[in-house]
């Protein structure tokens, strides 16, 4: 049996208030359907007529736009007519009215399974608006591309929430977009008339190359699947002055600094933490673009060999804590702004708790920090069984 998203399962077997009802559609170009084709002209063909605005994510329509702040302008889609209103910019939730011209608003964006990827937040605040409106919204559901089994990482704290966490969440989640939809809408009391149109044919233990779906980016930065395995993690340079790879052909699998000799921090890596199912390469790279552009780089390559052993997380904060005790005067954290934050230190935010960058700072063993966090995301395990849709 394949695995067959919820976009296609809309198109062939509408519910019934659909079937009469003014809609909308927040999604980007990565909405494909099999052979790839754009699933969002095949909307307007199947419901003529009904299909009255889109909603364009962070990165614009097409994906187009590189990093975090590049706002993106409304505008039309060149298939269809349809206006896009672009929810990613000054502008981070649909205006009530942009709401008006519909009564049901589709959501079906392509998640990456990491808490700091914004789609998540901007389907959570279109689901805000559309319940101050009165719209219902019907998620339309694709599987979590690296599995819907693992967690990890520390709880957002309520003071750090933002575009990269909404709501208290770690890092990586394990929840598909549909499942993270109820439990935003529970845990944020929005009261969003939900409904959500599930995947068949996916289980929890499958990532995406098993599902047969095309890949495609949904971002510029994420080009692959390997991108997206090792992203829970090296999201994290974001909020530092080393690159992250932006600039090269392996963005998030590449990171470092002109500062940095590999092969002296692997060897202290190695010393200090036993990292599982992930090989540094030792490696220099030029970035053409972003931090460090056309500047020579020595750094890594993450090489993941074993999916179920990796813990994204530790693993780059484990290689932060190297770096910071042996540059501490080259290592700097990054300034605000930040994902139109201006009073938070930006690697806060992707962390979710000032806590981590306080512990790594004072050179409390990343790992003892993955124990203290342990209990809080026990008690997530718990709570989220209550919202899984698959087994």
């Amino acid at each position: 049996m394949g695995t067959t998203i919820g976009f296609l399962r809309l198109l062939a077997d509408p519910p019934i208030e659909v079937r009469s009802a003014r809609l909308g559609l927040l999604c980007n170009q990565a909405t494909v359907g099999p052979g790839w084709r754009p699933l969002w002209p095949e909307l307007a063909k199947r419901f003529p007529g009904q299909v009255r605005a889109l909603f364009s994510p962070q990165h614009g329509w097409w994906g187009e736009k590189q990093d975090n702040m590049v706002a993106s302008a409304d505008g039309c889609d060149p298939i269809t007519g349809l206006p896009v209103f672009s929810l990613y910019g000054e502008r981070l939730q649909p205006t009530a009215e942009s709401l008006d011209r519909l009564d049901i608003l589709l959501v079906d964006l392509p998640d990456v399974g990491t808490r700091v990827y914004t789609f998540a937040a901007t389907m959570a605040y279109a689901m805000q608006a559309a319940a101050r409106q009165g719209k219902k919204v019907i998620i339309l559901d694709r599987p979590n591309p690296i599995g819907g089994l693992q967690v990890e990482g520390n709880m957002l704290q309520p003071a750090m929430a933002s575009i990269v966490g909404p709501y208290p969440l770690p890092m990586r989640h394990g929840f598909t977009l549909g499942e993270l939809a109820r439990y935003y809408n529970d845990v944020g009391q929005i009261h969003c008339d939900l409904e959500i149109l599930p995947v068949e044919g996916w289980s929890r233990s499958q990532y995406f190359d098993a599902t047969g779906l095309p890949w495609v980016l949904p971002s510029p930065n994420l080009p692959t699947l390997d991108t997206a395995i090792v992203y829970p993690g090296q999201v994290l340079w974001e909020g530092t002055n080393l690159s992250e790879g932006r600039g090269t052909t392996r963005p998030f699998e590449l990171c470092g600094a002109p500062f940095i000799d590999p092969f002296a921090v692997t060897a202290e890596l190695t010393r200090r933490f036993e990292l599982p199912g992930v090989i540094f390469r030792e490696t220099w790279f030029q970035p053409t673009f972003h931090k460090w552009a056309g500047s020579v780089c020595g750094g890594w390559q993450l090489h993941v060999t074993d999916r179920h052993a990796y813990q994204p997380y530790l693993t780059t904060l484990a290689l932060l804590q190297v770096i910071l005790a042996l540059y501490p005067d080259h290592f700097q954290w990054r300034q605000p702004p930040y994902e139109y934050v201006y009073d938070r230190l930006p690697f806060d935010l992707l962390t979710g708790d000032p806590a981590i960058r306080e512990g790594l700072s004072a050179q409390v063993p990343a790992s003892l920090l993955a124990e203290q966090w342990q209990a809080g995301l026990a008690a997530f395990r718990q709570q989220r069984e209550q919202y899984l849709l698959y087994v």
